[in-house]
């Protein structure tokens, strides 16, 4: 792991939230964008060498909407940035990590990604995060 990517924190209303942290951060977002497999819609601010990224739900039934209506707004997960997310993963499979993608899945901000499951870390949930086009 080098790095952390970014902080994702769950969101009611991104148009709110962008706004709030913007004026937080002192900085605009510098992307939007819909995943539409998560049923997510995604806006990233840089801060410093990380990222935060919002995440606000499409759709009732996508883990962003389950995860608000079950625990509110705030951190979701963090992310690390890895260099090889298929190394990575088998690696913590045969540390005994739970995961819950046994195969990298495309995500936001042009990434492979995958989940550990928060049982598997004190309760974080933790996403491997590789670019997509190094």
């Amino acid at each position: 792991m080098k790095k952390i990517e970014h902080i994702g924190i769950a969101v009611k209303n991104l148009a709110e939230a962008n706004q709030l942290y913007s004026t937080l951060l002192n900085t605009k977002p510098y992307k939007e964008e819909a995943v539409e497999s998560e049923g997510v819609t995604t806006s990233f601010f840089e801060v410093g060498e990380s990222k935060i990224e919002l995440l606000a739900a499409t759709c009732e039934d996508s883990a962003i909407a389950k995860y608000i209506e079950k625990r509110g707004e705030g951190i979701h997960h963090i992310a690390f940035y890895v260099d090889n997310i298929e190394d990575e993963i088998e690696r913590l499979q045969q540390e005994g990590f739970k995961l819950l993608n046994d195969q990298p899945k495309r995500g936001a901000d042009q990434k492979k990604i995958a989940f550990l499951h928060p049982k598997s870390a004190h309760g974080v949930l933790v996403e491997l995060c590789e670019d997509i086009n190094k």
